[in-house]
Protein backbone atom coordinates (compact mmCIF):
# COMPACT_ATOMS: atom_id res chain seq x y z
CA UNK A 1 0.00 0.00 0.00
CA UNK A 2 0.93 3.71 -1.23
CA UNK A 3 2.37 5.57 2.05
CA UNK A 4 3.16 9.14 3.22
CA UNK A 5 6.69 7.68 3.83
CA UNK A 6 7.35 6.19 1.03
CA UNK A 7 6.11 9.48 -0.73
CA UNK A 8 8.69 11.71 1.46
CA UNK A 9 11.20 9.32 0.43
CA UNK A 10 10.30 9.45 -3.24
CA UNK A 11 10.54 13.22 -3.58
CA UNK A 12 13.93 13.43 -1.47
CA UNK A 13 15.37 11.30 -3.72
CA UNK A 14 14.12 13.13 -6.89
CA UNK A 15 15.20 16.37 -5.87
CA UNK A 16 18.72 15.32 -4.54
CA UNK A 17 19.37 12.85 -7.69
CA UNK A 18 21.14 10.71 -5.32
CA UNK A 19 19.50 7.91 -2.34
CA UNK A 20 22.87 8.19 -0.36
CA UNK A 21 21.57 12.39 -0.94
CA UNK A 22 18.01 11.60 -0.19
CA UNK A 23 19.06 9.74 2.80
CA UNK A 24 21.42 12.28 4.41
CA UNK A 25 18.30 14.91 4.10
CA UNK A 26 15.89 12.68 5.63
CA UNK A 27 18.37 11.28 8.37
CA UNK A 28 17.99 8.32 7.56
CA UNK A 29 19.94 5.05 6.51
CA UNK A 30 19.98 4.55 2.54
CA UNK A 31 19.12 1.07 2.81
CA UNK A 32 15.66 2.36 4.47
CA UNK A 33 15.59 5.09 1.62
CA UNK A 34 15.86 2.71 -1.00
CA UNK A 35 13.58 0.00 0.37
CA UNK A 36 10.88 2.58 0.60
CA UNK A 37 11.35 3.90 -3.09
CA UNK A 38 11.20 0.11 -4.39
CA UNK A 39 8.38 -0.76 -2.26
CA UNK A 40 6.64 2.18 -3.95
CA UNK A 41 7.79 1.13 -7.31
CA UNK A 42 5.97 -1.92 -6.38
CA UNK A 43 2.59 -0.82 -5.36
CA UNK A 44 2.68 1.47 -9.06
CA UNK A 45 4.13 -1.19 -11.10
CA UNK A 46 6.48 1.27 -12.38
CA UNK A 47 10.08 2.20 -12.32
CA UNK A 48 10.69 5.78 -10.81
CA UNK A 49 14.57 5.76 -10.72
CA UNK A 50 17.63 4.68 -13.28
CA UNK A 51 20.72 4.41 -11.51
CA UNK A 52 24.01 6.91 -13.16
CA UNK A 53 27.05 6.37 -11.72
CA UNK A 54 26.53 7.20 -8.08
CA UNK A 55 23.14 9.06 -8.59
CA UNK A 56 19.81 8.16 -9.88
CA UNK A 57 17.57 10.05 -12.62
CA UNK A 58 13.73 9.74 -12.81
CA UNK A 59 12.17 7.99 -14.84
CA UNK A 60 8.94 9.02 -16.88
CA UNK A 61 6.88 7.73 -14.78
CA UNK A 62 8.35 9.58 -11.65
CA UNK A 63 7.89 13.20 -13.58
CA UNK A 64 4.05 11.44 -13.55
CA UNK A 65 3.91 11.04 -10.14
CA UNK A 66 6.08 13.89 -8.76
CA UNK A 67 3.18 16.57 -8.90
CA UNK A 68 0.96 14.08 -7.19
CA UNK A 69 3.04 13.52 -4.61
CA UNK A 70 3.37 16.88 -3.60
CA UNK A 71 -0.11 17.75 -3.37
CA UNK A 72 -0.46 14.85 -1.33
CA UNK A 73 2.67 15.98 1.38
CA UNK A 74 1.06 19.11 1.28
CA UNK A 75 -2.06 17.95 1.98
CA UNK A 76 -1.45 15.84 4.48
CA UNK A 77 0.48 18.89 6.38
CA UNK A 78 -2.12 21.23 6.41
CA UNK A 79 -4.30 18.43 7.94
CA UNK A 80 -1.49 17.98 10.65
CA UNK A 81 -1.32 21.43 10.75
CA UNK A 82 -5.16 22.03 11.10
CA UNK A 83 -5.45 19.03 14.42
CA UNK A 84 -2.79 20.99 15.93
CA UNK A 85 -4.44 24.31 16.11
CA UNK A 86 -7.49 22.29 17.35
CA UNK A 87 -5.61 20.73 19.70
CA UNK A 88 -4.41 24.20 20.80
CA UNK A 89 -7.80 25.30 21.44
CA UNK A 90 -8.31 22.67 23.73
CA UNK A 91 -4.86 22.49 25.84
CA UNK A 92 -2.44 25.22 24.35
CA UNK A 93 -1.83 28.57 24.39
CA UNK A 94 -3.51 31.48 22.57
CA UNK A 95 -2.06 34.67 22.32
CA UNK A 96 -3.79 37.88 21.04
CA UNK A 97 -2.68 41.53 20.85
CA UNK A 98 -4.40 44.45 22.61
CA UNK A 99 -3.29 48.09 22.86
CA UNK A 100 -3.41 49.56 26.41
CA UNK A 101 -6.53 51.02 26.26
CA UNK A 102 -7.88 47.59 24.51
CA UNK A 103 -7.44 46.19 28.14
CA UNK A 104 -10.23 48.52 28.93
CA UNK A 105 -12.78 47.56 27.04
CA UNK A 106 -11.62 43.63 26.49
CA UNK A 107 -9.73 42.68 29.97
CA UNK A 108 -10.91 40.24 32.21
CA UNK A 109 -14.67 39.98 30.21
CA UNK A 110 -12.72 38.18 27.48
CA UNK A 111 -10.64 36.50 29.60
CA UNK A 112 -14.24 34.71 30.74
CA UNK A 113 -16.12 34.42 27.14
CA UNK A 114 -12.55 32.20 26.12
CA UNK A 115 -12.43 30.50 28.75
CA UNK A 116 -16.05 29.50 29.52
CA UNK A 117 -15.84 28.39 25.63
CA UNK A 118 -12.16 26.81 26.50
CA UNK A 119 -11.61 25.86 29.97
CA UNK A 120 -8.12 24.15 29.31
CA UNK A 121 -6.25 26.68 27.46
CA UNK A 122 -3.57 29.24 28.46
CA UNK A 123 -4.24 32.99 27.27
CA UNK A 124 -1.91 35.56 26.68
CA UNK A 125 -3.24 39.36 25.90
CA UNK A 126 -0.09 40.89 24.93
CA UNK A 127 0.55 44.56 24.14
CA UNK A 128 1.10 48.40 25.39
CA UNK A 129 0.39 50.25 22.63
CA UNK A 130 -1.04 49.82 18.91
CA UNK A 131 2.81 50.78 17.35
CA UNK A 132 4.03 48.13 19.67
CA UNK A 133 1.31 45.34 19.16
CA UNK A 134 1.89 46.22 14.93
CA UNK A 135 5.57 45.56 15.32
CA UNK A 136 5.05 42.56 16.93
CA UNK A 137 2.59 41.09 14.64
CA UNK A 138 5.12 41.87 11.83
CA UNK A 139 7.86 39.81 13.41
CA UNK A 140 5.39 37.13 13.34
CA UNK A 141 5.04 37.23 17.54
CA UNK A 142 1.59 37.49 17.31
CA UNK A 143 -1.04 36.22 14.45
CA UNK A 144 -4.07 38.55 15.61
CA UNK A 145 -4.97 41.89 17.66
CA UNK A 146 -6.78 44.83 18.35
CA UNK A 147 -5.67 48.15 17.47
CA UNK A 148 -6.39 51.95 17.32
CA UNK A 149 -6.24 53.85 13.99
CA UNK A 150 -5.37 56.22 12.12
CA UNK A 151 -2.12 54.25 12.90
CA UNK A 152 -0.89 53.12 9.49
CA UNK A 153 -0.51 49.18 10.26
CA UNK A 154 1.39 48.77 6.50
CA UNK A 155 1.89 46.00 3.73
CA UNK A 156 1.48 42.20 4.56
CA UNK A 157 -1.45 43.38 7.67
CA UNK A 158 -4.87 42.76 7.25
CA UNK A 159 -7.11 45.51 8.57
CA UNK A 160 -10.46 45.74 9.44
CA UNK A 161 -12.43 48.07 11.64
CA UNK A 162 -15.11 47.16 14.10
CA UNK A 163 -15.98 50.24 16.15
CA UNK A 164 -14.78 53.58 17.15
CA UNK A 165 -14.88 55.52 20.10
CA UNK A 166 -15.53 59.10 20.70
CA UNK A 167 -12.81 60.96 22.33
CA UNK A 168 -13.95 63.02 25.16
CA UNK A 169 -12.36 66.41 27.11
CA UNK A 170 -12.97 65.43 30.63
CA UNK A 171 -12.28 68.20 33.54
CA UNK A 172 -12.93 68.22 37.31
CA UNK A 173 -14.14 71.82 36.81
CA UNK A 174 -17.69 72.16 35.88
CA UNK A 175 -17.08 75.47 33.86
CA UNK A 176 -14.62 73.68 31.67
CA UNK A 177 -17.36 71.31 29.83
CA UNK A 178 -20.04 73.96 29.26
CA UNK A 179 -19.58 73.84 25.63
CA UNK A 180 -17.76 71.40 23.22
CA UNK A 181 -13.51 72.14 23.27
CA UNK A 182 -12.71 73.56 20.46
CA UNK A 183 -8.43 72.62 19.30
CA UNK A 184 -7.67 76.28 20.86
CA UNK A 185 -9.30 75.46 24.07
CA UNK A 186 -6.92 72.18 23.57
CA UNK A 187 -3.76 74.32 23.02
CA UNK A 188 -4.25 76.53 26.18
CA UNK A 189 -5.61 73.57 28.37
CA UNK A 190 -3.19 72.17 31.52
CA UNK A 191 -3.12 68.63 29.87
CA UNK A 192 -2.31 65.22 31.56
CA UNK A 193 -1.63 62.49 28.66
CA UNK A 194 -1.21 58.78 28.34
CA UNK A 195 1.38 56.59 25.94
CA UNK A 196 4.43 59.06 27.22
CA UNK A 197 6.49 56.37 25.51
CA UNK A 198 4.48 55.92 22.16
CA UNK A 199 3.48 59.84 22.15
CA UNK A 200 5.46 60.69 18.77
CA UNK A 201 3.12 57.51 17.27
CA UNK A 202 -0.18 56.71 19.60
CA UNK A 203 -3.42 57.60 17.28
CA UNK A 204 -5.16 59.40 19.81
CA UNK A 205 -2.41 62.06 20.21
CA UNK A 206 -1.50 61.86 16.70
CA UNK A 207 -5.06 63.35 16.35
CA UNK A 208 -5.39 66.08 18.98
CA UNK A 209 -1.64 67.47 17.81
CA UNK A 210 -2.65 67.69 13.79
CA UNK A 211 -6.04 69.69 14.98
CA UNK A 212 -3.97 72.28 17.29
CA UNK A 213 -1.21 72.44 14.43
CA UNK A 214 -4.03 73.39 12.15
CA UNK A 215 -4.76 76.37 14.07
CA UNK A 216 -1.07 76.92 14.28
CA UNK A 217 -0.94 76.41 17.96
CA UNK A 218 1.44 73.23 20.06
CA UNK A 219 -0.45 70.45 21.48
CA UNK A 220 1.21 70.80 24.99
CA UNK A 221 1.11 68.10 28.00
CA UNK A 222 1.54 69.23 31.86
CA UNK A 223 1.75 66.03 32.84
CA UNK A 224 3.03 62.77 30.90
CA UNK A 225 1.79 59.15 31.89
CA UNK A 226 2.01 55.51 30.40
CA UNK A 227 -1.69 54.60 31.50
CA UNK A 228 -5.38 55.83 30.72
CA UNK A 229 -6.26 54.68 34.89
CA UNK A 230 -3.32 57.18 36.03
CA UNK A 231 -4.96 59.70 33.64
CA UNK A 232 -8.46 59.55 34.86
CA UNK A 233 -7.22 59.55 38.61
CA UNK A 234 -5.59 62.57 37.87
CA UNK A 235 -7.95 64.85 36.07
CA UNK A 236 -10.84 63.35 38.55
CA UNK A 237 -8.38 65.25 41.31
CA UNK A 238 -8.39 68.37 39.62
CA UNK A 239 -4.46 68.42 39.23
CA UNK A 240 -5.14 68.60 35.15
CA UNK A 241 -7.43 68.34 32.37
CA UNK A 242 -7.24 65.32 29.69
CA UNK A 243 -8.96 63.63 26.65
CA UNK A 244 -9.82 60.21 27.05
CA UNK A 245 -12.34 57.48 25.05
CA UNK A 246 -16.11 57.76 25.90
CA UNK A 247 -16.09 54.02 26.91
CA UNK A 248 -12.78 54.37 28.94
CA UNK A 249 -14.39 57.19 30.79
CA UNK A 250 -17.35 55.10 31.13
CA UNK A 251 -15.66 52.35 32.79
CA UNK A 252 -13.03 53.94 34.98
CA UNK A 253 -15.10 56.87 36.23
CA UNK A 254 -16.94 55.46 38.49
CA UNK A 255 -14.71 53.24 40.41
CA UNK A 256 -11.32 56.17 40.17
CA UNK A 257 -12.89 59.81 39.60
CA UNK A 258 -16.57 59.68 40.39
CA UNK A 259 -16.27 63.45 40.37
CA UNK A 260 -15.10 64.03 36.34
CA UNK A 261 -17.37 65.19 33.70
CA UNK A 262 -16.85 65.53 30.36
CA UNK A 263 -17.88 66.95 26.76
CA UNK A 264 -17.66 66.81 23.36
CA UNK A 265 -14.21 67.61 20.98
CA UNK A 266 -15.25 70.12 18.26
CA UNK A 267 -14.68 69.00 16.02
CA UNK A 268 -15.70 65.71 16.66
CA UNK A 269 -12.44 63.15 17.06
CA UNK A 270 -12.83 59.08 17.18
CA UNK A 271 -10.90 56.44 17.98
CA UNK A 272 -11.16 54.14 15.61
CA UNK A 273 -10.56 50.58 16.71
CA UNK A 274 -9.55 47.57 14.20
CA UNK A 275 -8.89 44.14 14.02
CA UNK A 276 -5.66 43.47 12.43
CA UNK A 277 -3.85 39.96 11.21
CA UNK A 278 -1.40 38.77 9.39
CA UNK A 279 -2.06 38.49 5.67
CA UNK A 280 0.15 35.87 4.54
CA UNK A 281 -2.16 32.90 5.71
CA UNK A 282 -5.74 32.80 6.55
CA UNK A 283 -6.23 33.56 10.90
CA UNK A 284 -5.54 30.34 12.64
CA UNK A 285 -8.76 28.65 14.60
CA UNK A 286 -7.66 30.55 17.94
CA UNK A 287 -6.86 33.52 16.40
CA UNK A 288 -10.70 33.30 14.87
CA UNK A 289 -11.93 32.92 17.98
CA UNK A 290 -10.30 35.92 20.25
CA UNK A 291 -11.10 38.11 17.06
CA UNK A 292 -14.86 37.31 17.12
CA UNK A 293 -15.50 37.07 20.78
CA UNK A 294 -13.32 40.36 21.11
CA UNK A 295 -15.30 42.17 18.28
CA UNK A 296 -18.17 41.30 19.99
CA UNK A 297 -17.60 42.44 23.16
CA UNK A 298 -16.06 46.25 21.53
CA UNK A 299 -18.84 46.65 19.98
CA UNK A 300 -21.35 46.15 22.91
CA UNK A 301 -19.03 48.92 24.00
CA UNK A 302 -18.39 51.43 21.85
CA UNK A 303 -20.13 52.63 18.28
CA UNK A 304 -20.10 49.61 15.79
CA UNK A 305 -19.13 50.09 12.39
CA UNK A 306 -20.71 48.77 9.60
CA UNK A 307 -19.47 45.15 8.72
CA UNK A 308 -17.48 44.88 5.53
Amino acid sequence: MLSLHQLRCFLTTYEHGSLTAAAEALDYAQPSVSEQVRQLERTLGANLFRRVGRGVVPTEAAEVLRPHAERTLAAADTAQRAVAAVNVMETGTIRFGVFGTARLYLGAALVADVLERHPGVRLELIGQNSAAVIEDLRRGRLEAAMIALPLVAGDGLTVRPVARDELIYVSRDPDRLTAPVTPRQLADAQLVLSDTTWRTEDSTRVMLAQAVQAIGKTLQTRIEVEDLETVVEIAGRGLADAVVPRAALDQLAPRLAPGLGGVRLRPRMYDTIAVVHRGDAAPSPAARLLIELATARLRAIAEPLPRR
